[in-house]
């Protein structure tokens, strides 16, 4: 999406709605499989795509393929004008009082030595460690277990 071409319009509707606003909080500075989604959100998984579809298309939401797993992580917008609208909503969502509740559920989920059933399979959340890269496997690998 070229920076010229980025539409302000489609990034307020796109934050106009409150799943939107749940999962770009959810997403943090994580890249979260959609299935930890689906089970804190308790909304079904294709409700959840079409979401995070939304967020894509307005550039604020990128998602890499593992297998079946679809993992979701933020990016600003390429325009800076909605990169710093961006970066004020989400400074914003980290006092709103659901969300909060939202972000204690993932910490639950995601750091409880035994995960749900229906998360079994799914990998954890991957802390990123800066806008651009995420932890090596091995250092995951490594906090998983407590080693680091």
């Amino acid at each position: 999406m070229a920076k010229k071409d980025y539409n302000l319009e489609d990034l307020f509707r796109a934050l106009a709605d409150r799943t939107r606003l749940r999962l770009i909080n959810l997403i943090g500075d994580s890249e979260v499989c959609v299935c930890f989604f689906v089970e804190i959100l308790k909304t079904g998984q294709p409700k959840i795509s079409r979401h995070l579809a939304y967020l894509r298309r307005v550039g604020v939401v990128t998602a890499r393929r593992d297998g079946k797993w679809m993992h979701y992580r933020l990016t600003e917008p390429p325009d800076e004008h909605a990169a710093r609208i961006f970066r004020e909503v989400r400074a914003s969502l980290a006092d709103h009082p659901e969300l909060q509740r939202d972000r204690e559920k993932l910490e639950r989920i995601c750091c409880a030595i035994q995960l749900p059933v229906q998360l079994r399979r799914a990998p954890r959340p991957l802390r990123q460690l800066n806008s651009n890269t995420t932890r090596p496997p091995q250092s995951r690998l490594k906090s998983q277990v407590g080693l680091t």
